[in-house]
């Protein structure tokens, strides 16, 4: 997406969604900055424009089932009503989904070990902690259901573009370390010793873990880690099998067909975040496609700069009527406009000038949200435009 000189041009998105090679498009950002509708104005416009697209949100919020007029999304790909919906080989069409990271945790566990097996992890105290509320198990759980889709896309054909709205801030780039993360826990000391016994001889185990458990039986109580040592015993069989899918489908975001794109606003914090982002996808050699700016404020196309209209202000400060307070107020307006205007303008400038070999698109406001796929094509189509500057 950047140009022969080293430096980038706009981000061209048509182009981009064509891509037939382009089969997953990963969005991450900070939070509040239009990711969610973006992902899905980027899913929409691929699909009308002929591609079979599934979009899977891993953001909690309800933003992208309510714009999609889907009731509730779930774990399961649910039909977007009014896209597509001809027989035609050619007519795109759009599911929508969001993460359950215990369901999707759920059926890894199912799908790894015996009907025995399975009931007794499913069960068991540690696990629901685990897949319910344990730091990095969204993450975890991304990974594997993206593999999923890919995977049942390949077989089926049911879709040829995933596009993934990630978790907001930094932890949408946790998924990056899931493979790493998870084999470092599983090859922890402690998971180790609490597999001792099934792995190593017993008479040169049984004595040293007789002596570790009867000191944890007494804190933590005789249940408590029955409960554990049931739980750590299956590591090896349900884990195993992810791991090794995590570490496919790491390989998979950093193959010639997946495009990450950055999403930011126009403020300082947002584009510190997005060069984070940059940064770090380009430092683990992940293909990053390009930067969306959302939410800008547009100029007025006026040639009468801030400080003209802030002088002329000065100038009508005390003439008692309300016509020029009214003149007076509009100017203050339109002079604080395109200082923002100005300001942001300068900040997109600096992140380009930081990052030159990144495409951007810009896209301004909209005067009121998005809730409905006229307004989701609406996006799309302003992410479509191509000039940088607005």
């Amino acid at each position: 997406m950047s140009t022969s000189s080293g430096t980038a041009g706009a981000l061209d998105v048509d182009a981009l969604l064509d891509d037939r090679q382009t089969r997953i498009i990963v969005c991450c950002g900070s939070g509040g900055v239009g990711k969610t509708t973006t992902s899905a104005a980027l899913a929409l416009r691929a699909a009308e424009r002929g591609r079979k697209v599934v979009v899977l949100t891993i953001d909690p919020a309800r933003r992208l089932a309510q714009s999609m007029g889907i009731e509730q999304l779930d774990n399961t790909p649910r039909p977007v009503p009014g896209v597509g919906g001809t027989e035609s080989e050619t007519a795109g069409h759009l599911d929508a989904m969001m993460l359950d990271m215990k369901r999707t945790f759920d059926e890894v566990v199912l799908s790894q070990a015996s009907p025995e097996k399975a009931q007794q992890i499913l069960q068991n105290p540690f696990y629901i902690a685990l897949s319910s509320s344990f730091a990095g198990t969204q993450e975890y759980m991304a990974m594997e259901k993206l593999g999923q889709l890919h995977r049942d896309a390949q077989r089926s054909g049911a879709y040829d573009l995933i596009v993934v709205d990630t978790p907001p801030s930094r932890s949408a780039l946790d998924f990056l370390d899931a493979p790493e993360r998870l084999s470092s826990f599983l090859d922890g000391r402690f998971i180790r010793l609490m597999l001792a016994p099934a792995r190593g001889p017993a008479r040169l185990m049984s004595a040293g873990f007789a002596m570790v458990t009867g000191a944890l039986s007494k804190v933590l109580g005789g249940q408590f880690l029955k409960d554990l040592q049931t739980f750590v015993s299956a590591l090896d069989t349900v884990f195993g099998g992810f791991r090794a899918r995590a570490q496919q489908t790491y390989a998979l975001l950093q193959a010639r067909g997946t495009a990450f794109l950055v999403v930011a606003a126009p403020e300082d914090d947002a584009l510190r975040e997005a060069a984070y982002f940059v940064e770090r996808l380009q430092g683990d050699r992940m293909p990053l496609a390009g930067l969306v700016v959302n939410r800008a404020t547009s100029s007025g196309h006026s040639d009468l700069s801030a400080a003209a209209a802030t002088a002329a202000t000065e100038r009508l400060a005390g003439a008692g009527s309300d016509h020029a307070d009214i003149t007076a107020g509009l100017l203050r307006i339109h002079a604080d406009r395109e200082r923002l205007v100005t300001r942001q303008r300068t900040l997109r400038q600096r992140f380009a000038a930081a990052h030159p070999q990144v495409p951007a698109v810009v896209v301004p406001a909209l005067a009121g949200d998005v809730h409905d796929l006229d307004g989701l094509r609406a996006v799309g189509r302003l992410l479509a435009e191509t000039p940088t500057e607005r």
